[in-house]
């Protein structure tokens, strides 16, 4: 049996919510907690509420990196997700410049990833930064403005929970909705 063959039967059975060249993400899963398992790289457990973690409460919002070489038990309680670097992915892309965002907290900064809490009140606006390849984690319901460079600006609405992938860009960010913009998001680095 080939290793894309084992990759595939391991996660066919999980709750899947992304899966792409890069990364594979499950819910209320952790497919990849024993350190060796074939196509799991660098792991990230974000907790989306109350769960039990390697002898510790989690709240919504935090998290545990786990190298490859790491292995853990899985999470009890609330919903949370594995996040999981393919050890075998293509080059990670970069925007043109790389323009460090303000107001954001730094949570992990490792030779694969690098984490940080993504917060900006109502009414705020980021100035001008840049992302590389990511995976957002959505905490809060909200809603954004954004400048992209060459682009036209857009509007996105923020669904708690919800997770994807973004390629790089530079650009402004603005919270036009009620609440906070609250997120996690996992930079990949080249």
């Amino acid at each position: 049996m080939g290793i894309l063959t084992v990759f595939f039967l391991l996660f066919a059975a999980t709750d899947t919510v992304l899966d792409n060249p890069y990364v594979h993400v499950t819910k209320n899963a952790a497919p990849c907690a024993k350190a060796g398992t074939p196509g799991c790289g660098d792991r990230v457990i974000v907790a989306l509420g109350a769960v039990a973690f390697h002898g510790k409460q989690m709240k919504r919002g935090d998290l545990e990196v786990f190298e490859a070489g790491k292995s853990y038990d899985a999470p009890t309680g609330h919903d949370y997700l594995e996040v999981t670097l393919k050890p075998d992915h293509p080059p990670v892309k970069s925007p043109p410049v790389m323009i460090a965002p303000e107001k954001n907290t730094v949570v992990y900064d490792g030779p694969h990833l690098f984490i940080f809490e993504e917060k900006l009140d109502p009414g705020e606006t980021r100035a001008r930064h840049s992302h590389r390849q990511r995976v957002v984690v959505v905490l809060n319901d909200t809603r954004l403005q954004q400048w992209p460079d060459g682009a036209p600006e857009v509007f996105k609405q923020q669904v708690p929970d919800d997770v994807h992938f973004n390629e790089p860009v530079v650009h402004i960010a603005k919270t036009v909705g009620e609440k906070p913009l609250r997120n996690i998001v996992i930079e990949l680095k080249p």
